[in-house]
């Protein structure tokens, strides 16, 4: 089993080259069920591993000129901050089992995984909806109210990446290329370099409370990280909406597999 994780960790970094977004939202399932991971465990993992291979990522469409930094920071302000908050003090706090149904009890890791399963459908459908638009031009925030949305998204993709360990990139690129009108591969740029920030600020949070299998996280993050790569060569010769409408309904199908397995065979 730790073969099929390693690969899928690679497969995590793949996606994240080429397309910014997607692999992410992978990597809880493959800790929890590859890996046997507890949920709660293995969204604070993600964060470490997820961040890890962004920023990698982001450095290296830096020297391409393919991030803006600027609006990184600007919507890092607010999603960062949200990370934190949610990691460092809204997540040690919950309780083992959110309420009861009869006799059935729902606990927080059957809470995270199903939350983490609706996730992933919402990201299927924006993968396999996408535009295949990469010509937009770009401009910086010219309005207030583009600000306003944008913070308003920052908070969003926090509380996002904050409870459930996902990077948020298929809440991000829609937002930079909507609301900014950021060309695609600028926004994949981007969008890697606010994850980074998000998910490593994030996994700072939880450093007070709980115990970190460094060697394993080291491991998993080399093998995504040179997943980075390979999505970023291969983002070069592949038509970038193709591979993202083909992730998109692997992961609608991963989404469904995680909802069936919960509430129904655990």
């Amino acid at each position: 089993m730790e073969v099929i994780g390693y690969f899928l960790a690679a497969l995590v970094g793949i996606s994240l080259g080429l397309i910014g977004s997607g692999g992410s939202i992978l990597m809880v399932p493959i800790l929890v069920y590859v890996f046997a991971f507890n949920p709660v465990l293995a969204t604070s993992y993600s964060l470490f591993i997820v961040g890890s291979t962004s920023l990698v990522g982001a450095v290296n469409n830096f020297r391409k000129g393919l991030v803006g930094t600027k609006t990184a920071l600007l919507f890092g302000l607010s999603s960062v901050t949200t990370v934190f908050i949610t990691r460092k003090f809204i997540m040690p706090n919950i309780p083992d089992v959110l309420f009861s149904i009869g006799n059935f009890q729902v606990k927080h890791d059957l809470a995270t995984m199903v939350l983490f399963a609706v996730l992933m459908l919402m990201a299927s459908v924006a993968m396999i909806k996408g535009s295949r638009d990469n010509n937009i031009n770009i401009h910086i925030c010219s309005t207030s109210a583009d600000t306003a949305k944008l913070l308003l998204f920052g908070v969003l993709v926090g509380l996002v990446t904050g409870f459930l360990g996902a990077g948020g990139g298929f809440l991000i690129i829609p937002a930079l290329v909507l609301i900014l009108k950021i060309p695609m591969k600028k926004a994949v740029g981007t969008s890697l370099l606010i994850i980074a920030l998000n998910s490593l600020i994030g996994f700072t949070g939880d450093l007070s409370h709980i115990d970190i299998d460094w060697k394993f996280l080291a491991i998993i993050s080399l093998i995504s990280v040179a997943g980075i790569f390979i999505g970023g060569a291969l983002s070069k010769k592949i038509e970038g909406h193709k591979l993202r409408k083909a992730f998109g309904w692997f992961v609608l199908v991963m989404g469904v597999y995680i909802i069936i397995k919960e509430l129904f065979f655990t």
